[in-house]
C-alpha cells in the first residue's frame, strides 16, 4: 500500500522560532518570551475562530496574535516593524534535517502532501523560501474549507483533496493537538517530538509513533 503523508508545516517543517533573530533586535530582553507567546496566542485564535466558525486567513490570527503579544508584554514596536515581523512569517527556514528527510521518503514512493493552517499561496512560498517545494505532490490548506486544525473537517478534506483512506494516511506534526486531531478522524498520525521536555497530551489518544527527527521517520514508518 502506497503511504499518503500530510505534513503538517508550521512546526514541522518549518521552525517558526525562526523569528527570533528578528525579535532579538527589536525587543532584545524579551525575544524569547516574546516568540513564545505570539505562537500560543496565533494557534489560540485559531481553535477559537475555527469553534465560533468566524473565519479569517491563519495570517490575521498571526496579526492579531502579534499585537495581543505586544499589549501583554507592554512593548511598543512600531507599525512598520510589525508589518516587518508579519514578512518574516513569510520566509521562516526549514529545520535542519528536513529536505534530506524528505528526499529519503520521496525515494520511497509515498505520497507527500503540504497540510496546513496557512493559505495555500503562504505555504508554497514558505517551502519555495526552503528550497522543498518540489518533494511534495501538492500543497492542501484547511483555508480551502474555511476552518483549522484541529476540526474534524479538515481532516476529512485532506482525505478527499488527496484521495486517499484513513488505513493508508499519515499526519506528521510536531503540534499535539494536531496529531490527536487527525487520529481522531480516523488517519494516523506520527508526532515529531523535537524537544526532550516536550509533553504529550495526557489523553486517551496518542500518537501512532513518536520521533525526535523527521530523519527518524521512514525507518518508523517501515515498521508499521
Amino acid at each position: 500500500m502506497t503511504r499518503t503523508l500530510a505534513f503538517d508545516v508550521y512546526g514541522t517543517l518549518i521552525d517558526t522560532a525562526g523569528v527570533l533573530e528578528t525579535l532579538k533586535d527589536l525587543v532584545p530582553d524579551q525575544a524569547a518570551a516574546f516568540s513564545t507567546l505570539w505562537r500560543e496566542k496565533q494557534l489560540e485564535y485559531s481553535f477559537r475562530r475555527g469553534l465560533m466558525q468566524n473565519y479569517q486567513e491563519f495570517s490575521v490570527c498571526t496579526r492579531q496574535a502579534l499585537d495581543y503579544t505586544c499589549s501583554m508584554l507592554e512593548v511598543d514596536i512600531p507599525e512598520a516593524n510589525r508589518k516587518s515581523l508579519m514578512e518574516t512569517y513569510r520566509v521562516l527556514p526549514a529545520f535542519p534535517e528536513v529536505s534530506e528527510a524528505l528526499k529519503t521518503l520521496r525515494a520511497d514512493e509515498a505520497r507527500m502532501f503540504a497540510f496546513s493552517n496557512g493559505t495555500a499561496d503562504a505555504v508554497r512560498g514558505l517551502l519555495r523560501n526552503a528550497d522543498i517545494d518540489g518533494l511534495f505532490d501538492d500543497v492542501i490548506s484547511t483555508d480551502e474549507v474555511r476552518s483549522f486544525k484541529p476540526n474534524p473537517g479538515v481532516y476529512a478534506h485532506f482525505l478527499r483533496r488527496a484521495g486517499a483512506t484513513g488505513a493508508e494516511a499519515w499526519l506528521i506534526s510536531s503540534n499535539p493537538f494536531d496529531v490527536t486531531g487527525a487520529i481522531s478522524a480516523g488517519m494516523r498520525a506520527g508526532w515529531v517530538k523535537r524537544s526532550p521536555s516536550a509533553v504529550f497530551d495526557p489523553w486517551e489518544i496518542r500518537p501512532t509513533i513518536t520521533i525526535g527527527g523527521l530523519t527518524e521517520l521512514p525507518e518508523a514508518l517501515a515498521a508499521t
